[in-house]
């Protein structure tokens, strides 16, 4: 393969990578070691006890993924040696201070390393939150700490994501977030106060409290915080707390933060259609595959912003290549609503195009009839129906459960968790689904124009351009069916479990 000038900037370079088991850490190294295999060292901190756990997991979860196919087969038997020459794993966490390692080790790191990729995060909307503080925000700190002691540091390029910027209406730019500003007008974000609210509720509950009672209790604090200082998730408002500590701490650091938006299946490479965990829209198609969506909130006038996990990868190492060795924090939105938008009534008509071509059948071999998804604009007309048609008879079952003795405990509890599992999908997706934001990439159009520019095929190999996506084709023909194999292959393992 011929290589550019983005790919020579990362010969003979040691990069440190952290949340390398991540979908988007995958990526990244497969990338690296498939555009530039004469890189000197990745380093893939993992969490794990030991070296020796550090080298299985990531041997195991990462190099042992189907995603390495193309590499596997370019390198043969030898594929092994290459993997072992190139990749050196780190048994840390980005939640302690030098990430948990040795003092001798995090000195020979810190003369070694000339990249550093943060992609250490939990993306759970509903997480605890003190394991998202932890993670999201303190662990940025961590990595500034980290990044000032290295000598030869070239690049931090931290992952975030576009939404950060909460439920913002309009136009929104690549700008910083400043240390303390809420997105709620008038109100102030006291970090380190968060922080310590967390420790002393969980002091309240004591040190032999129920670990139960306490997750439900970390769960419940972040969602209320988030939406105090007006995020609607404990995801985006500790991601956005993480780049307020990086835009004070790393004043002195060439930054680059990426802000992707909702991140799918690979368009191109390594292979069209690649794709880990069930994320964001796709719990739609793969609940629509199990008959277990009989309805949702929906506007189909508002734009989902989509954007596949390799072009965000390829944004990634330009970016690095664009900003080397500035001492400036740049942010690029690598999103696609602004130049390619994705209206949710064209996902509707993907979806249903696509299990129209391929019918879902029975158990005996009959097609099941598409039905359309009984849909609402508003979540309260949502909650409403739900539960006039769902929670009143379900309560009527409960009722007559217990004058019956108990015979349809099972049944009731099982429709219930449905019930509460639909309602709980719906608050959590309502911000997304009626988002009534478009994410300027003026930034990232400007990357892409000089990449595109180049005379060394940057544009061929690293494509970044939303512009170039048929939408329709890739969510017919490579997203869904991506995503509902995956979902398929994971029931499977966990059957035969």
């Amino acid at each position: 393969m011929k290589t550019g000038g983005i790919a020579e900037r990362f010969r003979d370079k040691s990069i440190l990578i952290t949340g390398a088991t991540g979908f988007l850490g995958k990526l990244l190294v497969e990338k690296i070691l498939r555009v530039q295999p004469e890189v000197r060292k990745l380093y893939l901190l993992v969490r794990a006890p030991d070296a020796i756990a550090a080298e299985e997991r990531v041997l195991t979860e990462v190099v042992g993924n189907g995603l390495f196919d193309v590499l596997r087969e370019q390198y043969g038997a030898g594929f092994h040696s290459f993997i072992k020459e190139k990749i050196y794993a780190l048994p840390g966490d980005v939640t302690h201070e030098n990430f948990g390692l040795e003092s001798y080790d995090i000195l020979q790191l810190s003369q070694k390393v000339d990249i550093i990729v943060n992609g250490a995060a939990t993306t759970n909307f509903m997480e605890r939150y003190d394991v998202a503080l932890a993670t999201n925000t303190t662990g940025v700190v961590h990595l500034c700490q980290f990044a000032k002691q290295c000598d030869n540091l070239k690049m931090v390029l931290h992952v975030s994501t576009a939404y950060v910027a909460g439920e913002q209406a309009g136009q929104i730019f690549e700008k910083p977030f400043q240390i303390g500003t809420a997105l709620r007008l008038d109100y102030q974000l006291d970090i380190e106060a968060e922080l310590q609210l967390v420790d002393k509720i969980k002091s309240e509950l004591g040190i032999n409290s129920d670990s139960k009672l306490e997750k439900i209790t970390m769960r419940k604090l972040g969602l209320e915080r988030a939406v105090h200082f007006g995020w609607p998730n404990t995801y985006t408002l500790t991601k956005a707390m993480g780049e307020m500590l990086l835009q004070q701490l790393g004043q002195d650091l060439p930054v680059v933060i990426v802000r992707p938006s909702m991140i799918t299946s690979t368009f191109q490479e390594p292979m069209p259609g690649w794709i880990e965990q069930t994320r964001t829209i796709d719990v739609i198609f793969v609940a629509y595959n199990d008959q277990t969506l009989p309805c949702f909130i929906f506007d189909g006038s508002v734009i989902f912003d989509l954007i596949p996990g390799d072009m965000v990868i390829n944004a990634m190492m330009a970016a690095i290549n664009s900003q080397w060795n500035k001492q400036a924090q740049v942010i690029y939105h690598v999103t696609s609503s602004h130049q390619n938008p994705v209206p949710l009534s064209l996902i509707e008509e993907s979806l249903y195009k696509y299990f129209h071509k391929n019918p879902r059948t029975s158990k005996d071999g009959k097609a099941i009839q598409n039905e359309k998804i009984l849909t609402f604009n508003r979540l309260v007309y949502f909650q409403a129906y739900m539960i006039l048609r769902y929670k009143v008879p379900l309560e009527m079952m409960r009722a007559a459960n217990v004058l019956l003795g108990g015979i349809y405990t099972k049944n009731y509890y099982e429709l219930n968790r449905g019930y509460n599992i639909l309602m709980t999908v719906a608050k959590l997706y309502a911000p997304y689904v009626f988002f009534k934001g478009c994410f300027d990439d003026t930034n990232l159009r400007k990357l892409w124009k000089a990449t595109a520019m180049d005379q060394n095929d940057d544009a061929s190999i690293f494509n970044f351009d939303p512009k170039c996506i048929n939408w329709s084709s890739y969510l017919v023909n490579t997203h869904i069916p991506a995503a509902i194999k995956y979902a398929n292959n994971q029931k499977t393992k966990a059957r035969s479990a």
